[in-house]
């Protein structure tokens, strides 16, 4: 049943249409918007306090540099925003604050994918904390703030403070360090190095290819962030509403902003997590005019474009078909054994003293779940190479059941021709014993090797 409209005394139904349409009005106005993260842009000095070249008088102290109202607090000065990125760079499980501060009237020239340009003027501070007790994690040491300044020539350069032991303040350093910190585990005490870079350090990642500045760009950025006044938002509709961007974003358009995908958000694909690992932490170098490779890890590359997966390697590290990425095969995939190595051919190559087992275990989750034929893991050899005064017996040993590992004892890459292991072999003289495993339907794996140097 329809209800029946009671007419107000001395009302006509048009007059009744006007006041309700009146009132519908005043309540959707009444509605409050979503708020901002920023409300307003604060003036911010153009490069601090800091000069405006790398050559200049640069402050020996944190508390010199314009960065903090309270140093020792960490205050930040008015005009340094707070923000964070979706993935952040490896260092060595360090927990990192961030800050921006653009000088007045500075614009960022805003780009929905690549790298963003910034006013000159423009300084960036990231604070690094470690935690020390692995029992309890919230219990950290302050190591260092790094600042990068967006200097006049239109480059940039870095420089680091190094936090006292009472943290009153961090001073200048003028080369770089590796400091021994001790951890507090469940079982006693640990040693874990930290590097804390030169200027020059800053420069090898802060390449002018990658446009110099590496966290803030539209792909880091698109992402909620709680602001000091405890209303989250957007980093890009918080910047963009305080006037930071040039053009202005639209709004509407955040949802179509490629986004880099955090590495433990399973709602996005495993191959989307594994590439944003990949540009978070490797793309300032490895693009087009960086270091001497050939893949692109920029996640802003098509992955078919990329030529990473069975792409070229210029340095194949002494593997047969060896590639950035092979499928399923993490013994050939250069990329993985880069990052899962602290040796001389470890990536990143400054600033990693710890391995990274959570990117790591991304990186081989995604490898080998890559369509191909299955790969047969290296033998195992039972010995180290090394000097040995008597002959020794060696074993060696595969994991796949049916498969057959092949050996030599001259040096020479072994094939399905050479010998079939059965037994443990015993070495009597100096011998470079090489074993490779095989399977029908599964790609042969790399070579085993070790050097065994016998009664000498």
């Amino acid at each position: 049943m329809v209800p029946k409209l009671r007419l107000i005394s001395g009302c006509n139904l048009s007059t009744l249409a006007v006041a309700l349409l009146g009132t519908a009005l005043f309540c959707l106005a009444a509605q409050p918007s979503q708020p901002y993260g920023i409300a307003k842009r604060t003036s911010s000095k153009p490069f601090l306090s800091m000069p405006e070249r790398a050559d200049g008088v640069i402050p020996p102290l944190l508390s010199q540099t314009g960065a903090f109202t309270d140093t020792p607090n960490l205050v930040p000065a008015p005009g340094l925003i707070p923000y964070d990125l979706v993935v952040p760079f490896w260092s060595d499980g360090a927990g990192k604050e961030r800050w921006m501060a653009a000088p007045d009237g500075g614009k960022i020239k805003f780009s929905a994918t690549g790298e963003w340009g910034f006013p000159k003027g423009t300084v960036f501070v990231k604070h690094f904390e470690l935690p020390i007790d692995e029992r309890t994690p919230q219990v950290q040491r302050r190591l260092e703030t790094r600042l990068l300044v967006c200097d006049s020539a239109g480059g940039v350069y870095g420089v680091s403070y190094k936090w006292r032991a009472d943290n009153s303040d961090a001073e200048l350093l003028t080369s770089n360090l590796f400091e021994k910190i001790a951890i507090q585990t469940a079982s006693g005490t640990r040693a874990q190095t930290w590097y804390y870079p030169s200027r020059q350090d800053c420069l090898t990642c802060h390449t002018k290819g990658a446009g110099g500045v590496l966290g803030p760009k539209a792909r880091q950025l698109n992402h909620p962030f709680t602001y000091p006044s405890g209303v989250t938002d957007s980093e890009l509709r918080a910047w963009n509403h305080a006037g930071l961007f040039e053009p202005d974003l639209d709004e509407r358009n955040l949802g179509t902003i490629p986004t880099l995908a955090r590495l433990d958000d399973t709602t996005r694909p495993l191959e989307e997590r594994a590439r944003s690992y990949l540009d978070a932490n490797c793309s300032s170098c490895h693009r087009p005019g960086g270091t001497v490779a050939n893949f692109d890890a920029r996640y802003d590359v098509p992955l078919a474009k990329q030529r990473l997966i069975e792409g070229e390697v210029l340095i194949n590290e002494g593997l047969d078909h060896a590639h950035p990425v092979a499928p399923r095969d993490i013994w050939r995939s250069i990329v993985f054994l880069r990052i899962n190595t602290l040796e001389g051919m470890k990536m990143p190559p400054l600033a990693h003293q710890e391995l990274d087992h959570t990117g790591i275990g991304l990186m081989r989750q995604w490898i080998e779940s890559l369509p191909g034929k299955p790969v047969l893991p290296p033998p195992i050899i039972s010995q180290h190479g090394g000097n040995y005064a008597q002959p020794v017996e060696v074993a060696l040993a595969e994991s796949e059941p049916g498969s057959r590992i092949h050996y030599t004892l001259d040096g020479s890459a072994p094939d399905k021709e050479d010998p079939v292991y059965e037994r443990p072999i015993r070495l009597t003289t100096p011998t470079v014993l090489r074993a490779r495993a095989f399977k029908d339907g599964f790609t042969r794996s790399i070579t085993s090797q070790e050097v065994f140097v016998i009664g000498e």
